[in-house]
């Protein structure tokens, strides 16, 4: 894979918010659960797959502790052979300084989505394993607040996302966490960032959710599939609502990436993004105000798609943003 070249691209289509790449076809190291799992107590990987192993749990939480009490924020670096994307798009920016805009965006996979994937040798989910859960919940808060440090030598602000797939579909019998088990998990490494960091917070959710749990745990940003599930989103029209009016940010996924054919427009996209809008004009909130609190991305990651969809779909994302400066094209109905 080019790392090179998917960085300058996305610098080239994305110059306000840039984001480093994961590269899942070129390695399994970039496998969202991971990439971020270097240093998590009994986490081992066996081939291509992530394995919770039953060693010495005890002297392998000792030593996690010791490391995340002490502030040992070094030993919890992303490797450059897990995300080359972070270290050349942290590279690129700071050479150009004057082509990027005021922030950055990194991402790490999310608490909930980590203790749903990876399972012991027996089948068990780390989930059945609490002091397990609350330890690699906090790994994960220390090595996002080391990508803060990383991305902030760029000089912009970073924006770090918690990806959290598992939570499509929550509350069905497919999903059986309850909400007092998320909502705890999300704050811990929403709240640790925020005591130490000026870093804007986001929470990425693809698919259908609970999205008045998503505001509970407290997110600067929340991010969505717009493109295929504007709907059910606006189903929370009110929350989401008070969500922006109380200083909150939406990013709508307006251009789609899983199940994207080619045969979409940036025109059909602008006339769903308004029919969005629309609907949370009905609760009250002005025009400007939905436009400053709102950003557009595509709808999910874009590791698994050919480069030239890929391609495709960064600059659509480029033309949709082209077509929403200023208010005037949003609310012209």
């Amino acid at each position: 894979m080019d790392v090179e070249g998917t960085c300058r691209r996305i610098l080239q289509t994305c110059p306000e918010m840039p984001y480093w790449p994961q590269f899942v076809r070129r390695t399994h190291l970039e496998d969202m659960t991971i990439q971020f799992s270097e240093g998590l107590p009994l986490l081992t990987l066996e081939g291509k797959a992530l394995v919770l192993s039953q060693g010495q749990m005890e002297k392998e939480l000792v030593s996690f502790y010791e490391r995340y009490l002490a502030d040992d924020i070094e030993s919890f670096a992303i490797s450059p052979e897990y995300a080359p994307g972070l270290y050349e798009m942290t590279t690129l920016v700071r050479q150009h300084p004057r082509e990027v805009g005021p922030y950055i965006k990194g991402q790490t996979v999310g608490p909930v989505t980590l203790a749903a994937a990876v399972k012991d040798r027996e089948g068990r989910f780390l989930f059945y394993y609490p002091d397990l859960v609350d330890a690699c919940t906090k790994g994960l808060a220390i090595r996002a607040l080391w990508q803060v440090r990383e991305l902030s030598k760029t000089g912009k602000r970073p924006v770090i996302f918690l990806d959290e797939p598992y939570l499509t579909g929550f509350g069905s019998a497919f999903t059986p966490v309850q909400r007092e088990d998320v909502v705890p998990l999300l704050m811990e490494i929403i709240d640790y960032l925020r005591q130490r960091s000026d870093a804007l917070i986001g929470i990425h959710c693809c698919g259908n959710t609970e999205w008045p749990l998503i505001v509970e745990a407290g997110p600067d940003i929340i991010s969505f599939d717009a493109f295929s599930y504007m709907e059910h989103f606006l189903l929370f029209s009110e929350t989401i609502s008070r969500f922006i009016r109380e200083g909150g940010i939406i990013a709508w996924g307006m251009v789609p990436t899983f199940g994207y054919t080619g045969k979409e427009t940036v025109e059909g996209m602008l006339a769903k993004l308004q029919e969005g809008f629309r609907r949370l004009l009905r609760f009250g909130l002005a025009p400007d105000e939905i436009a400053r609190r709102s950003l557009l991305t595509p709808a999910c990651g874009m590791g698994t798609m050919n480069p030239a969809a890929a391609s495709r779909v960064q600059d659509m994302l480029a033309r949709l943003s082209e077509k929403c400066k200023g208010t005037h094209l949003i609310f012209d109905f």
